[in-house]
């Protein structure tokens, strides 16, 4: 996993970095401005005219370096004026201007006006006005700049951000105000989090990660706690199946999913776990949607259950459900169960007796939460075996009682709140996927589409999931699910088109998800 790091957490690596290291500010400067100057070299050879926005900062300083390094091509202009400029930054706006590169000052905003038709004419512009230190809304001749830059990427003229696009709030995925968005976006050492969550990320174009000097050592001790995921964070959860395996080696899933109208959810989900490995999954629903449910997925095997008059699952099924789980190396618990009274009361009792591993998703949820004068069934998660909850923004909020718009706006911090509440590993679903434990970490997956806002791709998630959780504990599980979860997505996109792609799509791509995060970690493929 990368480590994702905040604005504090990233001055204080760049501050060991300078102290301990012994790496002036001005070399790690230096190797900004030439890493963004790199990236506009090898993915924009034909721009001829580059303007760099340069602020009066740090960032303004990476600005310099950029102008100093792409020469003849680049002209810097410095939002204020040179007096204004001080200790690392100063170095660079003078060894630019000392070799013979062009850096116009608008010190005011008439000055500004009058050097517009220069940005106007540019074919690329490096957004190196704002960077991490932001705190409150731009104003000014920032707030002009970024204006422009805005302006100048919705007309489709590449615009390539030193560390972050902005205007953005290094720490957060909202921001209250306008800021400009990146074709490509160079930061430098670690991640921040307004490259990870949404809808902040949406601005960030292409992330390029550039290494400037600072030893991980620096990063990781300051203790980040959210992180960025990686394909080999998945793929220790598919390893190499040997010649003599048996589907009894690849665990027994118990799926406890569908009602009326709803049996298709049980369907998908067995399809997850059966394509990303289970050996053996079995279907208990309603006796209702037997007949629908059977025939739809034949690998797996079937359990009727009594039924309520709505066909939904009745509490009468309790004994029962607890005798199958013991036999199953892991439960999948949920979804289309509807919330039919009796079913509520059937789930919060199943969740605390349940004595295997347990992925709770969609209706499961949905009955742990409150209503009317219900008591908190959130109790019922503090298990001593592995859980993971899967919600998506809208169970999240009825689970925590806040509004879909905290949920969204605070994605990392109430995930880990409620895991540290429940014991269980939490899933918040939705744009970059998010992953939180016990322990008060997060990670974020970078996968995935708009294409998988469609019915019945959460179902698949909890399958994955659930083929995994009873051999590879809640963390990993989720962790890998997540991931090629969101690569399956991504192959289903690129073959159907993101209006066309279905559920059945997903999981018909999650082989080649497996094997793809295989190979990009460097695995061995499975034995055939």
């Amino acid at each position: 996993m990368i480590p994702v790091l905040t604005a504090e957490e990233m001055r204080r690596a760049d501050r060991r970095t300078i102290e301990e290291v012994g790496l002036p500010g001005a070399v790690l400067m230096e190797n900004a401005g030439a890493a963004v100057a790199r990236v506009v070299e090898e993915r924009f050879p034909a721009a001829r005219q580059v303007v760099v926005l340069c602020g009066r900062g740090n960032n303004g300083g990476d600005g310099f370096v950029v102008t100093r390094r792409l020469g003849s091509r680049a002209l810097g202009l410095l939002l204020g004026r040179r007096e204004a400029v001080q200790g690392d930054a100063l170095v660079h706006l003078h060894a630019c201007e000392r070799s013979g590169g062009r850096v116009l000052e608008a010190a005011t905003e008439a000055a500004w006006a009058d050097l517009l038709p220069r940005v106007g004419a540019a074919d690329l512009l490096v957004d190196a006005v704002l960077g991490t230190g932001l705190s409150s809304e731009p104003a000014g001749l920032a707030a002009l700049a970024i204006a422009e830059l805005r302006g100048r990427y919705a007309a489709g003229v590449p615009v390539v951000a030193v560390d972050l696009p902005s205007g953005l709030s290094a720490d957060a995925g909202v921001c209250d105000w306008p800021a400009a968005k990146a074709t490509v976006t160079v930061t430098f050492a670690a991640p921040k989090r307004c490259h990870v969550l949404p809808p902040a990320c949406d601005s960030v174009g292409e992330l390029v990660l550039a290494d400037i000097g600072i030893p991980t050592s620096s990063l990781a001790a300051g203790g980040p706690s959210l992180f960025l995921l990686e394909d080999k964070d998945a793929a220790a959860a598919f390893p190499g199946r040997r010649p003599g395996a048996h589907k009894g080696d690849f665990g027994h899933l118990l799926v406890v999913a569908g009602s009326l109208g709803k049996s298709g959810a049980a369907v998908l989900c067995a399809g997850g776990a059966l394509r990303s490995g289970a050996g053996l999954v079995t279907v208990a629903t309603p006796e209702p949607c037997l007949p629908l449910v059977a025939p739809a997925r034949p690998e797996a095997m079937t359990e009727p259950l009594p039924a309520t008059a709505a066909g939904g699952l009745a509490e009468s099924a309790l004994s029962r459900l607890e005798a199958l789980a013991r036999d199953r190396d892991a439960v999948v618990l949920g979804p289309g169960l509807g919330q039919d009274p009796q079913t509520r009361a059937l789930v919060r009792r199943f969740v605390a007796s349940c004595p295997v591993p347990l992925v709770v998703d969609a209706d499961g949820l949905n009955a742990l939460a409150a209503r009317g004068a219900e008591p908190d069934a959130l109790t019922a998660l503090r298990r001593s075996a592995p859980t993971v909850l899967t919600p998506h923004p809208g169970e999240m909020a009825r689970l925590v009682g806040r509004s879909i718009r905290e949920v969204q706006a605070a994605r990392p911090e109430l995930a880990t709140a409620l895991a540290r509440d429940t014991g269980a590993v939490v899933v918040l679903k939705g744009e970059r996927t998010l992953v939180a434990d016990a322990d008060g970490r997060a990670a974020v997956a970078a996968v995935g589409n708009p294409g998988m806002a469609t019915g019945g791709t959460g179902d698949v998630l909890s399958g994955v999931v659930g083929a995994l959780v009873g051999h590879h504990g809640a963390l990993l599980a989720a962790t890998a699910g997540v991931v090629v979860h969101g690569r399956a997505g991504d192959l289903a996109a690129a073959q159907r088109g993101q209006e066309g792609m279905t559920a059945v799509d997903v999981i018909e791509a999650l082989p080649a998800a497996v094997e793809a995060v295989r190979r990009a970690a460097g695995g061995a493929a499975s034995a055939r």
